[in-house]
């Protein structure tokens, strides 16, 4: 951290003060998978996916090379494909619909609801037709989709639900932990996660046997697991990379702790931009445990704001600018400007203001102080 009289540098995340903490641990982690040569699969996998699994509340967890893979093998898992619809969210990253598209499906845009930003479950319904093969709700930015009537919905159409929680590790609806509360739960381990590995890796959770076995058939080449090169279908290499497994390990226990700092740095941010009018802070539903991800807020001219704290040494972020339905490569479901009202509107709005577990009071409130500034 840098700071002058007028400036102080404060990023959207800062990786090396955390590393900087747990590096003995670390360090001593890859050195076991070094020294084991266990580098892809191996025990530091199998210790993760079994730590995460007990973590989330449910009997299996795999562990896969990245998030996106993990939404096409959960798709794959439960034979979604050709001719089949998903009904997600166009407000999330591109990975989501990329899995969807990946198995050849097509994915069907519901808007999201104005507080959250996930899902609007009320609107799913008159969306689901006989194709619909899937829901895939959208955790965004730490905080959960209402899973419970979603999931009724889904009981009643029989129609599985895969979570994307790639952003809400340790986020919570009713209780329930994310990625334990639909037929399976997709997670990115990518590096500025809540829980991050130091590389590209993901993973999804289930407690359903049969699609945590088909998962591991998938993410190596399809082989039968007691039969070595016996290809049972068609596969891919998904697998995750030992020393993943490893940083991943050293982590889990800390996240608790981590969404903790989080939540306090996001309960300091509402209450010092509290009575600015033109800043619409984000909400938590009470139903939910909200891990801040990300700080989303809301202002009517992002762009100037941007500029404005980026002179002051705060870095911002925009997730996401433009609603999926409306990006070229998604141009052929034959959506249209207006379709999705909510979402075009907040993506006109939203900026993301630093939040990270080693973040100091003093660089949240220098952002507090520069954000009320500029709209005095």
């Amino acid at each position: 951290m840098s700071r002058s009289d007028d400036t102080m540098f404060v990023p959207m995340n800062d990786l090396k003060m955390q590393y900087a903490q747990i590096k003995n641990e670390i360090d001593a982690a890859l050195a076991q998978v070094l020294e084991s040569c266990a580098f892809v699969l191996g025990p530091s996998v199998s210790a993760f996916e079994e730590a995460y699994a007990d973590y989330c509340g449910v009997t299996e967890c795999v562990g896969l090379s990245n998030g996106t893979d993990a939404l096409v093998l959960a798709l794959r898992a439960i034979e979604v494909g050709e001719g089949d619809e998903v009904i997600t969210t166009a407000h999330t990253f591109g990975a989501t619909t990329e899995a969807i598209r990946s198995v050849g499906a097509r994915p069907v845009f519901v808007d999201i609801e104005d507080e959250y930003f996930t899902l609007d479950v009320t609107k799913v319904e008159e969306r689901i037709t006989d194709r619909t093969r899937a829901i895939m709700p959208v955790h965004i930015y730490g905080h959960m989709a209402d899973m419970d009537p979603l999931l009724e919905i889904a009981a009643r159409r029989t129609i599985a639900v895969i979570e994307d929680a790639a952003q809400a590790h340790g986020a919570r609806c009713r209780g329930h932990l994310a990625g334990a509360m639909g037929l399976a739960g997709s997670f990115s381990f990518y590096p500025g996660k809540n829980l991050g590995a130091y590389g590209d890796a993901g993973g999804i959770t289930t407690s359903d046997g049969k699609v945590a076995q088909a998962v591991r058939t998938l993410r190596n080449h399809g082989q039968d697991k007691a039969k070595k090169f016996w290809y049972n279908e068609l596969g891919y290499n998904h697998r995750m990379d030992g020393f993943q497994g490893a940083v991943l390990g050293v982590k889990l226990p800390l996240l608790d702790s981590w969404n903790d700092r989080r939540r306090a740095i996001a309960a300091r941010y509402h209450s010092g931009l509290a009575g600015v009018s033109q800043v619409r802070v984000p909400t938590e539903a009470d139903w939910a445990h909200h891990v801040y991800h990300l700080y989303v807020v809301r202002v009517p001219d992002r762009e100037a704001l941007a500029a404005a704290l980026g002179e002051k040494g705060i870095q911002t972020a925009v997730q996401y600018p433009v609603p999926l339905h409306m990006t070229p490569a998604y141009a052929d479901l034959g959506s249209a400007s207006g379709d999705l009202p909510v979402c075009e509107r907040a993506c006109k709005e939203i900026i993301s203001l630093p939040i990270y577990p080693d973040m100091g009071n003093d660089q949240a409130d220098w952002v507090i102080d520069q954000v009320r500034a500029f709209y005095e």
